[in-house]
């Protein structure tokens, strides 16, 4: 393979393809995000995918495996302590995350740190119980908007979400309290990876409406990733969807956010008519928040064609110098019990035009070989206190 000028890594937020070794010690048995998918569902087609070799990684009802897909594949197993996105993301660019981030997902927050927050925001919590974002929005969205109140909110992942009304609550203020919110959360006792602004419109139930002025306040990486070495060395890093958000900035040149999945890879697709010399990094959110969280493997099934689709753009656009790869943060199986993401290992798909060879590559036991694959591709090595070897040999 040829070295690529552009490397673009596309994260299917988790599209997990199997249970991990130790799943069982995460609550999760049997779980399989895209295999479980497959079963429930009638018709499922992704041609695009089944082209680059999914159907390779896990057995697929309606989808064969293919002879001879076009690169590589992998099965990539997170050595991090996790199942969340940060965790996942981090560790693509090289960290190993060995202590989890705090959940509250059963009680709430603790009233100490709810006090504190009331204190230095002067607005009453309410709501602070794990909940989907949209039913919590329904059922305190009128009261929010009567009295000034502010919905807290949390789910199984780390995170302590605010939502706020744009039109009665005002999203300055929502971000305020946001960024008082993550100052308090910095204590080890509350801290959580993620807080996150959650604006939305409308004025009664059944009108209210989410925004894309959602903005999340992430722990910076502890240590240096993959995205600063390219940084550092002059390479453009280039987020699209919530990237720029899960590494708090660090490593990005030039950001784009993103209203949808679909939108993500319509931005992806208008970047690939572009010139640039390194990485678009991107994160397509919908599978997760909307169909991996609610239990919904049909959404999750056609939120999968609709991508396949815009992946098949993409694929045409590619240049002879690039390299795509295709992966995922983790799991979140829509047929498993509760709500919360799954231990799972994740799909590395690899692709690039100027390459001769194609197949199965052995099971990685971390996401960072995609980091290292990244920075052995530019001449660059990865930073101290990161984990991660290069697969770049293997692509030929």
């Amino acid at each position: 393979m040829k070295q690529a000028k552009r490397v673009f890594v596309i994260v299917i937020d988790s599209l997990g393809i199997g249970v991990m070794p130790d799943g069982e010690k995460f609550g999760d048995v049997g779980v399989n995000t895209l295999g479980h998918i497959s079963e429930s569902v009638e018709t499922f087609r992704i041609p695009a995918l089944q082209k680059l070799g999914i159907a390779n990684l896990t057995q697929l009802r309606q989808v064969p495996a293919v002879e001879n897909p076009l690169g590589y594949q992998a099965a990539l197993r997170e050595r991090s302590n996790g199942k969340d996105t940060m965790t996942g993301h981090w560790e693509i660019m090289g960290v190993e995350t060995k202590k989890p981030f705090k959940t509250f997902t059963e009680h709430g927050f603790p009233k100490e740190l709810i006090d504190e927050l009331e204190k230095r925001t002067g607005h009453k919590v309410i709501g602070n119980k794990s909940a989907s974002g949209t039913e919590i929005i329904e059922e305190l969205g009128e009261e929010e908007i009567a009295t000034g109140h502010m919905i807290v909110y949390t789910s199984a992942d780390s995170v302590l979400q605010i939502c706020g009304n744009e039109e009665t609550f005002d999203l300055q203020e929502l971000y305020r309290c946001c960024e008082i919110a993550r100052e308090l959360t910095m204590k080890e006792e509350w801290r959580v990876g993620r807080v996150i602004a959650r604006p939305y419109v409308g004025k009664k139930r059944g009108e209210f409406e989410r925004t894309s002025n959602r903005h999340d306040y992430a722990l910076k990486p502890p240590v240096k990733t993959a995205l600063n070495v390219l940084q550092d060395n002059g390479f453009d890093v280039i987020s699209v969807g919530k990237i720029k958000d899960i590494f708090d900035g660090e490593g990005i040149t030039e950001a784009y956010k993103s209203k949808s999945s679909v939108h993500g890879m319509e931005q992806t697709i208008e970047l690939a008519d572009k010139d640039f010399h390194g990485l678009c990094f991107v994160n397509l959110v919908d599978f997760d928040a909307k169909w991996g969280h609610r239990r919904d493997p049909e959404g999750y099934a056609k939120e999968l064609e609709m991508f396949d689709e815009k992946l098949a753009v993409l694929l045409e656009k590619l240049r002879e110098d690039d390299l795509l790869i295709i992966t995922a943060d983790h799991g979140n199986d829509p047929t498993y019990t509760g709500t919360d993401h799954t231990r799972e290992k994740v799909p590395f798909l690899a692709y690039s035009r100027s390459m001769e060879g194609n197949g199965m590559l052995p099971e990685q036991d971390t996401f960072a070989v995609i980091g290292a694959t990244i920075l052995d591709n530019f001449g660059l090595s990865m930073p101290e206190e990161t984990i991660g070897t290069s697969l770049l040999s293997c692509l030929k």
